[in-house]
């Protein structure tokens, strides 16, 4: 499954990793009591750092997910989600998920949840879940001329000897490892600027639990990380630029789910940017397993001010 396991140093002094802290963040604890909107269910969660100081987006996308999850019965799993991203959140806090039970009919279940920190809304999710069933089924193909994840570089590896707070944070801090086929975007900017991308992606190391919600909640983690790079790579802009000179930030986040798939197995992000205007641009990914399988297509929307 994961026979090339990029470990981290304290991984092998036997401190825990950075996987290893998200499983433990996206272990929600229920609390009693109605929500502060008078939902039927409250759970709560903590952060784990990401590169910036302030909670990452997808850590809170996978939480919110996670707490609809809990309220669902016959094993119904998400098919899809609609987030929006309303403000940052700080990490010294816990955050509380206060979850509404919208419906539960014979095949389909509707939660709505708020992610709520200091009183106020970070977050707003709505998820729909159905009951697995068979059906009629077509897929666009995966593209076949990608190289295998072992042919790509990785990122830990390309990072790993930089000397910079970002680099350090990717290279050891960073719960899954990226491959992107024909260059990243850490060090400096594509020479031949495309709306499109293709991504591997597969989390550090196994995971034991084959819960099939959890690998759901990862792989909406991960996708944060990588959704909007189309844009800056038509636009000729680099990770470099992101910060006080290009404000970069999710605001709308979409995702529908088609199949199964673990998060610690390779996954193949096929993305583009259609457009961007108005200090915002969209991206767009297909995501496969190796088998060349579609498991699912995410959309996201985000604030990226870069000069006209």
């Amino acid at each position: 499954m994961t026979s090339e396991s990029t470990t981290t140093p304290q991984a092998a002094a036997g401190i825990p990793d950075a996987l290893d802290r998200l499983l433990a963040a996206l272990e929600l604890r229920e609390v009693d009591g109605w929500g502060p909107r008078g939902e039927d269910d409250l759970w709560r969660g903590d952060s784990v750092p990401g590169p910036a100081r302030r909670v990452y987006g997808g850590q809170v996308l996978a939480q919110a997910l996670l707490a609809c999850g809990r309220t669902v019965t016959d094993d119904r799993l998400p098919h899809s989600l609609h987030a929006y991203f309303l403000r940052e959140g700080s990490l010294e806090a816990p955050i509380d998920f206060a979850v509404e039970r919208l419906r539960d009919g014979r095949s389909f279940s509707a939660r709505r949840t708020h992610a709520i920190q200091d009183g106020r809304p970070i977050l707003t999710l709505t998820a729909s879940f159905q009951v697995e069933q068979p059906g009629y089924e077509h897929a666009e193909p995966a593209p076949s001329d990608v190289p295998a994840p072992e042919d790509v570089p990785s990122a830990i590896e390309t990072l790993r000897s930089i000397d910079h707070p970002a680099a350090r944070f990717w290279s050891h801090e960073s719960a899954f490892d990226l491959r992107h086929v024909g260059g990243s975007l850490y060090l400096g900017a594509d020479p031949d600027p495309t709306p499109a991308q293709r991504v591997w992606v597969r989390a550090r190391h196994e995971i034991a639990s084959g819960d099939r919600m959890l690998h759901r909640a990862l792989l909406a983690f991960a996708c944060d990380q990588v959704m909007l790079e189309p844009v800056l790579r038509q636009a000729g802009r680099s990770w470099l630029d992101v910060g006080a000179s290009v404000p970069m930030a999710s605001l709308d986040h979409t995702m529908w789910f088609h199949r199964d798939a673990r998060a610690d197995e390779w996954l193949l992000f096929v993305q583009e940017s259609p457009g961007a205007q108005g200090g915002r641009g969209l991206g767009l990914a297909r995501v496969y397993d190796r088998a060349g399988a579609l498991v699912a297509t995410i959309a996201q929307e985000g604030m990226i001010r870069l000069p006209a």
